[in-house]
């Protein structure tokens, strides 16, 4: 398989966007229950009506008399059963836990998957030193200064036990500057010597190889909403945005 294909497998049916906040009492029951057939398409057939939306697929909220609604490369919405109200936004519970967020909650997974399905050979991976506690997976690019910082202390996480998974995301698009760059990196022999010098700001030949997976990483990022870099996905795909201190990353691993 492609590394085209490998990763564009890993992002379909993801959604995100930018949402307001909706807050709900927690009302359990059946949210992971398919709305389909003819209920399925009368919900298509009136939000897609006015033009501009397109449902992917839908299944019952945490909310009874509430679906969430899963748009194609767009955001989720939560609607009614007939189509006729929608909301964009969050979905909260409020209770002992205090305020938490469901949507987000459902996005780390989706998150968790989608890195899950990325194979290692697309990535830039720095190993730990001795056994391996922890991991982080790192949307990067060479350009960006806090990347370069993070980058600096790569070598401390390793030390501690930690890998780090690099997956490129040049921040001004296909074809910038910045993708000639990842791309040189990930066509390298040594991938991980010329992400390095990269990021000490070196001079190193752009040398982009066909079949490269830095478009299709970008597509992934922005699918699991990667707005800028670094942003670090943890293992259970919660997304941290920004550098973090090596201390910092250790204790949200629960490595203290």
């Amino acid at each position: 398989m492609t590394a085209s294909r490998r990763i564009s497998a890993a992002f379909l049916a993801l959604v995100l966007g930018p949402m307001f906040a909706l807050c709900a009492l927690a009302a359990p029951a059946q949210a992971e229950e398919a709305v389909t057939g003819e209920a399925l398409e009368r919900l298509r057939a009136t939000l897609e009506a006015p033009g501009g939306l397109s449902v992917e697929s839908a299944r019952q909220s945490p909310v009874p008399g509430l679906l969430e609604v899963k748009l194609a490369d767009g955001p989720t919405v939560y609607a009614t059963p007939d189509g006729t109200f929608f909301v964009l936004g969050d979905l909260y519970s409020v209770g002992a836990a205090g305020y938490v967020n469901l949507a987000e909650q459902r996005r780390n997974g989706e998150r968790q998957e989608a890195i899950a399905a990325v194979d290692s050979d697309d990535m830039i991976v720095f190993p730990a030193e001795g056994e391996t506690r922890g991991h982080i997976t790192v949307f990067t690019d060479v350009t960006c200064f806090y990347c370069q910082k993070l980058h600096k202390e790569v070598p401390e996480l390793n030390r501690r036990g930690i890998e780090v998974r690099y997956l490129a995301y040049p921040r001004a698009g296909v074809g910038s500057e910045g993708f000639q760059l990842l791309a040189t990196a990930w066509c390298a022999k040594d991938r991980q010597e010329t992400l390095t010098r990269l990021k000490a700001r070196e001079e190193v030949e752009t040398a982009v190889c066909p079949g490269n997976p830095v478009a299709e990483e970008y597509a992934l990022g922005q699918a699991v909403g990667v707005r800028g870099t670094p942003a670090i996905i943890l293992p259970d795909g919660q997304m941290v945005p920004g550098y973090r201190p090596v201390d910092d990353l250790v204790a949200a691993l629960g490595l203290d």
